[in-house]
């Protein structure tokens, strides 16, 4: 199985429309609400998600991307009037990435309008996520990724690939050897993913074999792996309450 190539782990470039960062734990609510509009309410009962239960993602393994917002320059003549003092804020509402020639900011490939006469800038929301989880792959320690999600608003503005390459590239600094996943052979294949090792690994749940595809970021990672694969990671501490519940004081009755 072929190695990480080095050219892609090329840097973002500075003038692309999004950047990548560690997740926060304030990009959580919107995480959640992406996935769920990007794969379902329910979600919950992939196979994939049984090796995510009640687990933590992979320490510095979970990435989230983030729009970069308004149009930094934008001809007068191309937006209305009452429009012109915003491009020195943030976009806030759908309404504020509307442009006068009746686009979408959000929904250019480029991330221009789609005059092609300005570029976004400062970071506003979350568009994009990916994390990575230990697994045991038949014995053999390994890492899931996924999900993968992109909001469909930002898509074919290169999120997805960027979000692959920065955790892959992670993953490798962190010493890991060996990436699995189940999705498309297509897409996954321009990273280095295939199922040429991983015809002897199952999951815990149904599956197509063809999609579960695997990557060694050290060569002879996945030697010798087979059987099933299962949850390898920390557990997920639980969130506690914001306030405790105080206990009720009874007034005294008569018998």
């Amino acid at each position: 199985m072929a190695a990480l190539r080095k050219h892609t782990l090329a840097p973002i470039s500075d003038a692309a429309p999004f950047l990548v960062r560690s997740e926060r734990a304030s990009d959580i609510v919107a995480r959640e609400a992406l996935l769920d509009a990007t794969f379902g309410v329910n979600r919950q009962l992939r196979t994939c998600q049984r090796l995510r239960d009640g687990q933590a993602p992979a320490e510095g393994l979970a990435l989230s991307a983030l729009s970069q917002g308004l149009l930094s320059r934008i001809r007068s003549s191309h937006r209305l009037p009452q429009d012109r003092e915003r491009t020195s804020n943030s976009i806030r509402t759908a309404e504020d990435a509307k442009c006068a020639c009746g686009g979408c900011f959000g929904n250019s490939p480029e991330g221009t309008c789609r005059e092609g006469v300005g570029n976004f800038r400062n970071a506003t929301r979350l568009v994009g996520t990916v994390r990575l989880w230990h697994v045991s792959a038949g014995g053999v320690p390994a890492l899931v990724l996924g999900p993968l999600a992109v909001d469909p608003s930002c898509r074919k503005l290169g999120i997805g690939r960027a979000l692959v390459q920065r955790a892959l590239a992670a993953a490798k600094a962190r010493g890991h050897g060996a990436v699995l996943l189940l999705g498309d052979a297509p897409y996954y294949g321009r990273f280095g993913f295939s199922a040429l090792k991983t015809g002897e690994l199952r999951l815990p749940g149904p599956f197509e074999p063809d999609r579960l595809l695997g990557l060694e970021l050290r060569e002879g990672a996945f030697d010798g792996a087979s059987g099933m694969i299962v949850p390898a990671g920390m557990s997920a501490p639980q969130r506690k309450p914001r306030f405790a519940a105080r206990p009720r004081k009874l007034a005294p009755r008569a018998a």
